[in-house]
Formats: structure tokens, C-alpha cells, sequence
């Protein structure tokens, strides 16, 4: 059963790619709030490691994952709901990108792994979770999305735009659900410094580059992962309870 203590305690969260980043800090945030974690993730080497510490032996449970099978949607709620009950909380975290490039280099395939991994993942995840919530009348979303859905930056910008359909998507969703007591809300961090700034920025990870960035961040650092997690679970503990429709900016200040 679900810790008895905590602000989630009681609480069955689902979270996609949570054995790694932002999804690893969420996963391990809630279990300490009470909650009992499915992590469905494609690499589970990570996530297996989290399911083992002494500190959550029976509250972390992993199911391999691609989240742009519908077949492994389903898999993974069938075994949540088998070891746990149910699903309370539902956060799609698992998302992808391609090197900052010019955007007559991105390929096909870069496109459709970005939309596939980050969009029809949410999709999917509808289909497969949101009959749990419409039968208990409610259930918490929250999306990974990007600073750059509302500010998209040169060099990536299918991958801004795939982030600003999941921000679309997670109003349409609060808006057509919210009679359901289902909400759904998206989290927009800014670049983190888990050894993506390259990949991101566009330029090489060196002191000066990151400082030429930072410029811009009115706060002056990084998304540390623990930013993106506090704020998850604000968002789906009863604290946000009359808040749905929102894209959180995480971001100290940059889209400003």
C-alpha cells in the first residue's frame, strides 16, 4: 500500500523516463511524500537502481517502456493498477530532442522520433489512463513541457514545437476534462545542467559559453532537477488542487 505519510501519501503515481533527470528527481520526491511510484522507462538500468535503494524497497516498481506504444501504455497501467490499486497521478516526463543544428539539417527521422517521443506519447497516455479517471471521477496530469514552447529558440525549433503542442494539449485536456475533476498542467523548465548544454545550446559546454547564456536568466543559473520535481509535486498534491490549465514556468525568469 502507499506510505501513510506525506503529501502524496495514499497517491499512485505513474512517471514516464523517471529513471534519470527530471524524472528520477520526481519519481524519488513523491515516494518520499508517500506515494507509490510506477517508473516506466526504456532504459530501466537507472530506474531499477532507484526501485532497489534501502529507502523505497516496496514503494518503486519499474516497467520497460516506449512511451510511443500504446501497447506499452497499456502494459504499464495494467501493472500499476496489479500492484497498487490504482493511479492517482499520471506524469509524462519521457522526452527527447536532436542536437541544436540548423533547421534545414533536421532530418526526418530526427522529426518523428522528437513528435513521436514527446507528443504521441501524451496522446497515448490519454487513452490508456484517463478511463481510470473518469471511473473514480479524478486524477492529476502533469507534462514535461520546455521554456520553449513560448519561447522557442533558433536551432530546435521542431523540438520547441513539439513542447508547445504538449502546452496546447495540456489546456485543451484541463479544459475538456476539468468537469471530470481530472486536472492536467504542464511544467516549462529551462535547460538544465544534467550534460545536455551542448546538445541544447548549440555551442560547447565551457565556463564562458554558459555565462553568455546565463545572461539571459534573470536568476542566473540552471534548472536544477529539483526545481522541475518541487513543483510536480506541488501541482499534484491537494495543495494545487483548484489548479489545471497551466504551463509552469521553471525557468528563473528567462521567458520573460
Amino acid at each position: 500500500m502507499p506510505g501513510s505519510q506525506g503529501r502524496l501519501a495514499g497517491k499512485v503515481a505513474l512517471v514516464t523516463g523517471g529513471g534519470s533527470g527530471f524524472g528520477a528527481a520526481i519519481s524519488t520526491l513523491f515516494a518520499s511524500e508517500g506515494a507509490n511510484v510506477l517508473i516506466g522507462d526504456i532504459n530501466t538500468t537507472s530506474a531499477l537502481t532507484l526501485a532497489t535503494k534501502d529507502k523505497y524497497p516496496t514503494q518503486i516498481i519499474v516497467q520497460t517502456m516506449n512511451v510511443s506504444k500504446r501497447s506499452d501504455w497499456d502494459a504499464a497501467v495494467a501493472l500499476a493498477v496489479k500492484e497498487f490499486g490504482t493511479i492517482d497521478i499520471l506524469v509524462n516526463n519521457a522526452g527527447t530532442s536532436y542536437k541544436n543544428k540548423p533547421t534545414l539539417e533536421v532530418t526526418e527521422e530526427d522529426y518523428v522520433k522528437c513528435f513521436d517521443v514527446n507528443v504521441l506519447s501524451v496522446f497515448h497516455s490519454v487513452g490508456a489512463v484517463f478511463p481510470i479517471f473518469i471511473e473514480r471521477k479524478g486524477g492529476v496530469v502533469v507534462n514535461i513541457s520546455s521554456c520553449g514552447a513560448d519561447r522557442p529558440r533558433q536551432g530546435l525549433v521542431w523540438y520547441n514545437a513539439s513542447k508547445g503542442a504538449v502546452s496546447n494539449a495540456t489546456k485543451g485536456l484541463a479544459l475538456e476534462y476539468g468537469p471530470q475533476q481530472i486536472r492536467v498542467n504542464s511544467i516549462c523548465p529551462l535547460l538544465s545542467g544534467t550534460g545536455l548544454f551542448e546538445s541544447f545550446a548549440g555551442v560547447p559546454d565551457t565556463p564562458e559559453n554558459r555565462q553568455k547564456f546565463l545572461c539571459n536568466v534573470p536568476l542566473g543559473r540552471l534548472t536544477e532537477t529539483i526545481d522541475v520535481a518541487n513543483a510536480a509535486l506541488f501541482l499534484a498534491s491537494d495543495e494545487g488542487s483548484f489548479i489545471t490549465g497551466v504551463n509552469l514556468e521553471v525557468d528563473g525568469g528567462r521567458t520573460i
